[in-house]
This record gives structure tokens, C-alpha cells and sequence, in this order.
């Protein structure tokens, strides 16, 4: 009877490409899949955008 709108949040998920290591930050105007967007603190590597969603916020 009462339609509750639902919130989607969305995020993109970083990876490098040499450790493996990962990361899931909100989703930023520009962000797109495959993009270097930054160098790995721990082993210097490329972190690229590697997935882009969105979760339902409660």
C-alpha cells in the first residue's frame, strides 16, 4: 500500500594489477571501468576501477 523509495548508493571497487590489493570508495562524476586511477601504496603498482554498482541503503 505505502511504496517506500529505495536509496542506491553507488561505489566503484579499485584494484591493482600486481598484489591484488582492493579497495570499494564511493563513486566519483568521471569514474569510469578500466581507468588508472592511481599507484599502489605497497608495491607501487597501477589501481584501476575494476567494478562499478550500486547497494540499497536501508
Amino acid at each position: 500500500m505505502f511504496s517506500k523509495e529505495k536509496i542506491i548508493s553507488a561505489y566503484s571497487m579499485e584494484k591493482c594489477n600486481s598484489c591484488s590489493f582492493e579497495r570499494k570508495r564511493d563513486f566519483k562524476e568521471g569514474d569510469h571501468l578500466f581507468a588508472n586511477v592511481s599507484t599502489c601504496e605497497s608495491c607501487q603498482g597501477k589501481i584501476r576501477i575494476e567494478k562499478i554498482f550500486g547497494e540499497e541503503i536501508e
